[in-house]
């Protein structure tokens, strides 16, 4: 005689397959939101590099993206600032409000004139590619200072660019890069920085020219 399969021993395999995919379809999420966040440390690395350079030649920082050369490939998940582009924004400000970016909201992208940061790629991705809730956010302090006197504010993103040639600077990035409302954020400076929002940290300090995830949108939401 020939036999099949019971009901009871399909409804087994049903069962077992099913507890197997409650375990792997949420790790293999977070596999692929931690290779997304591959793309802010390697353009925040690009900035740290851009910045060096324009600092060899002119002793000095600069916020403008087109100074350091940075311009990211579409299909940006996260938002970079280099800091406000105003004069009084520069000096040390607890800011990180770009005031002109260049916009990625269409298939070409819309140039402002001196910009400072690069907007997600929304044509893309849609306007949900910046979460609201860490847009102005900046939970970060550089330890490392000039004659012990601090270079730039607790929380600024930008240039100390009154303390040149012994000036810093700092950017940042931010990004949705899974499908909750919470956010990603890192930051790279010259100087060794440490967080202060350390239970969305992935780590509470780093050196200068590493990536600084001050709020991890893999393991704990805004």
């Amino acid at each position: 005689m020939r036999r099949g399969f019971t009901l009871v021993e399909l409804m087994i395999v049903v069962a077992i397959i099913g507890i197997l995919a409650a375990i792997a379809i949420p790790n293999f999420l977070r596999f692929q939101a931690r290779a997304k966040q591959s793309e802010a440390k390697t353009n925040l690395k690009a900035i740290f590099t851009g910045q060096k350079s324009f600092y060899a030649e002119r002793d000095a920082y600069t916020v403008e993206t087109g100074l350091v050369a940075f311009a990211p490939e579409r299909g940006n998940r996260y938002r970079y600032d280099l800091g406000n582009n105003t004069a009084t924004a520069q000096n040390g400000a607890a800011t990180d409000n770009c005031a002109t970016m260049t916009q990625r909201t269409a298939a070409i992208p819309v140039s402002g004139g001196v910009e400072c940061g690069i907007t997600g790629d929304i044509f893309r991705y849609g306007v949900n590619i910046t979460p609201a809730s860490l847009v102005g956010r900046s939970p970060i302090t550089w330890t490392l200072t000039v004659n012990g006197t601090a270079v730039l504010a607790a929380d600024a993103v930008g240039t100390d660019a009154a303390n040149c040639p012994n000036c810093s600077f700092s950017a940042r990035a931010v990004g949705n890069i899974d499908n909750d409302p919470g956010g990603d954020e890192f930051f790279v400076g010259s100087m060794f920085g440490s967080t202060i929002s350390a239970p969305c940290a992935e780590a509470l300090q780093d050196q200068p020219g590493a990536a600084i995830n001050t709020h991890n949108d893999i393991n704990c939401e805004s």
